[in-house]
């Protein structure tokens, strides 16, 4: 039954005549609602309104009443999909969204109140005229709610205004804070959410400056290291940006928001900030500018620039606009562009991801050490440490398959390996001499006489041929 509604005057109107004294309706009432609608159709609803009972029920009029009501509002939004779809937005039979009485709508939105309003009187009226939802899905949220979970209240002084927001902080801190809310229950929001909003924001700018400052001089046409010939690491990174990605496109096919902050937050922070950025500088920074070892780290950085971009978009829309500009030159939008497609590995992924998930394990163990010493004041940097690891056969096999490249995976200056029945990582200050352009610790410092500062490895690298990487 459709609620009536007596909060308004103007709206769809109930063409009923009551009986004045029994309140039953005119015995013609079906042939009367058929005339009224053709009136409605020629006049407007204004017609209706204009009607004096006289003119079509003459001498009955003195006993007959005509209904000053109107349907609920809901009938109103609830009828949108009959108008809003028809015209120029209906289906074509070669369409599958092609239906005879015009195409569904992919999505309806709204909070979850709308459960008993718009979502139901849609349905009811579309099921009435057409036999089917006039949806394919539906979407709802709670509301917002200050930081304790209570309703916003100006008397209770937790009124948040958005408008201040945007101007304090930017319109981007209310999109990712939107974002990071999980919407199927209530939106809670106060300073101390926005500042660690702000905070998380911080985060991924910044590691989205890191890459585009070091992918400022590459060109991926001229510069590009095929697939199957980039490190190790840089396989892996690629690897790794894959997998999420794939975690990432999963949610947003569920309209599952706050998850992908998430995953783009902890990609950010630690494979890339704690790890995977961490290890590269060396290479970003020391080596030759056009080596194979350097080209490698671009390319892999060049791809995980796409890919972000692209996984951020809809949620940090104006950073990401602004950084494809930085990052791509050319006049085209973000939003034009297609999730990135990442080549095949050339090997095993599925071994890669498995045998840097144990590494990183194991570089975690060593900082573990690391650390503990250097809270002792016998070191300062991890780059003036050695280490000297004792590791069971499956270990032991994992950490010698990057040869010399292992210290640089734990950002030391020296590792040697012993095979044992039991992990066991000891630390030592080293006993050479600092490199003051890579800060590496080692015996070849002053070899070059020509360069008493610098160790052989950035002699080779500034004056030589160059440094050789296989992994890292």
């Amino acid at each position: 039954d459709w609620c009536i509604s007596r909060q308004r005057n103007w709206g769809v109107p109930l063409p009923l005549f009551l009986h004045k004294t029994t309140g039953e309706l005119h015995p013609r009432t079906l042939e009367l609602m058929e005339r009224a609608a053709e009136l409605v159709e020629e006049g407007g609803v204004e017609a209706w309104s204009r009607l004096d009972p006289s003119e079509w029920l003459g001498d009955e009029a003195a006993h007959y009443a005509k209904s000053q009501d109107i349907l609920d509002v809901w009938f109103d939004s609830g009828s949108t999909f009959h108008h809003v779809l028809r015209g120029s937005h209906a289906g074509t039979p070669e369409d599958p969204s092609h239906h005879a009485a015009g195409p569904e709508t992919d999505l309806y939105l709204e909070g979850h109140d709308q459960h008993r309003g718009w979502f139901h009187s849609s349905l009811l009226v579309a099921c009435a005229l057409e036999g089917r939802a006039p949806y394919r899905g539906l979407l709802t949220h709670g509301f917002t709610v200050d930081g304790q979970g209570r309703k916003m209240s100006k008397s209770l002084g937790n009124f948040v205004e958005m408008r201040t927001v945007a101007k304090q902080l930017g319109a981007e801190i209310i999109r990712l804070w939107c974002a990071a809310t999980d919407y199927s229950g209530d939106l809670s929001i106060d300073e101390r959410i926005l500042a660690r909003v702000v905070d998380s924001y911080r985060r991924i700018r910044n590691t989205l400056r890191f890459l585009l400052a070091n992918t400022s001089d590459f060109d991926a046409a001229r510069d590009a290291v095929a697939p199957a010939d980039l490190l190790e690491i840089d396989r892996w990174a690629l690897a790794r940006a894959a997998q999420v990605q794939a975690e990432i496109l999963g949610h947003y096919e569920r309209f599952e928001f706050h998850p992908i902050v998430a995953r783009v937050q902890v990609f950010c922070a630690e494979d890339l900030g704690a790890f995977y950025l961490d290890v590269l500088k060396d290479r970003l920074y020391t080596t030759a500018p056009a080596s194979h070892a350097r080209r490698s780290a671009q390319t892999a950085l060049w791809h995980l620039t796409h890919a972000m971009l692209r996984w951020m978009a809809p949620f940090l829309s104006f950073t990401a606009e602004e950084a494809w500009a930085v990052f791509a030159g050319r006049g085209e939008s973000i939003f034009s562009q297609t999730f990135w497609r990442f080549a095949e590995d050339a090997g095993d992924t599925g071994a890669l991801l498995a045998k840097w998930a144990r590494l990183r394990e194991l570089r975690d163990a060593a900082n573990k050490e690391i650390e503990a010493v250097r809270a002792a004041g016998a070191l300062g940097s991890s780059l003036q440490a050695e280490l000297a690891i004792t590791a069971p056969a499956a270990d032991h096999a994992l950490l010698a398959s990057l040869g010399e490249d292992l210290k640089f995976v734990f950002i030391t200056s020296a590792v040697t390996l012993a095979e044992g029945d039991a992990l066991a990582i000891g630390v030592t200050p080293s006993a050479a001499k600092k490199c003051e352009r890579c800060w590496h610790w080692r015996s070849d410092v002053g070899a070059d006489a020509a360069h008493p500062l610098l160790c052989g490895r950035c002699t080779g690298n500034l004056f030589g041929a160059g440094e050789a990487r296989c992994c890292a």
